[in-house]
């Protein structure tokens, strides 16, 4: 069921950790095995740390992998087969797109174990879909098929649909061939498009400025500006 047990959150981080460090990347997809995205937390490892202490420490743990996962200079997408639950639902909202396959529901289902959101998944939910409908999708552990996720923006695309190009043998090349529409170009230019967006989404205005004008020059007369330029290619 792709539960979330105490070591698959250490292996999350470490892969985070060395996706921080990989200088030539430019998209990542997030898929879960045999066609389910994730179940959440394995019940087994959330009854063996039930009391408030450790349930605190796995709180911070995961905050901090999911929310340096959003901000790797990675185009990141999620690719929802099966289900995405409780856990499962907050690591979809750590990337910055999600698709989903046809029949896939991705439901944040916390309050039916008496919590809330703990990773980081409210907070990135009010800034994709609203405030409102995370009051709906939080409040009433609402079940988001791919045509509901569309409608409130939690969707992307549905494999199959018209945002997904057909003709893909697999999920996984419908997605790469969607992200490809969002990371052509050299690893630098698509960094530092995430980089600027990402201190817009999160930054007050004078900052995100700032980092906007120290992105801008380190692309400014970088290589790939230079071929642009000798290329005339702006209106390609």
């Amino acid at each position: 069921m792709n539960a979330f047990s105490g070591s698959m959150m250490v292996e999350l981080e470490e892969q985070v950790s060395q996706l921080e460090s990989w200088t030539d990347g430019r998209g990542l997809i997030v898929q879960g095995a045999a066609g389910t995205f994730c179940s959440g937390s394995d019940l087994n490892a959330v009854r063996a740390i039930s009391n408030p202490q450790d349930g605190m420490k796995m709180c911070m743990f995961m905050q901090n992998a999911l929310t340096r996962l959003l901000r790797l200079p990675l185009i990141s997408v999620a690719l929802v087969e099966g289900r995405a639950l409780g856990g499962g639902a907050e690591l979809t909202t750590a990337c910055d797109f999600r698709l989903m396959a046809p029949g896939s529901v991705i439901q944040f289902v916390h309050r039916h174990m008496g919590l809330v959101p703990g990773w980081g998944g409210a907070a990135r939910l009010v800034h994709i879909v609203g405030s409102q409908n995370s009051l709906k999708l939080l409040g009433g552990a609402l079940k988001v098929d791919p045509d509901f996720g569309l409608q409130i923006s939690l969707a992307d695309g549905v494999l199959g649909g018209a945002e997904v190009e057909e003709g893909a043998a697999t999920p996984l090349q419908q997605a790469e061939n969607w992200l490809s529409h969002y990371t052509k170009g050299p690893a630098p230019v698509i960094q530092a498009v995430k980089k600027v967006v990402l201190s817009g989404r999160e930054l007050p205005l004078t900052e995100a400025l700032r980092i906007e004008k120290g992105v801008f020059g380190t692309v400014w007369g970088a290589p790939a500006n230079l071929t642009a330029l000798a290329s005339k290619s702006k209106h390609k």
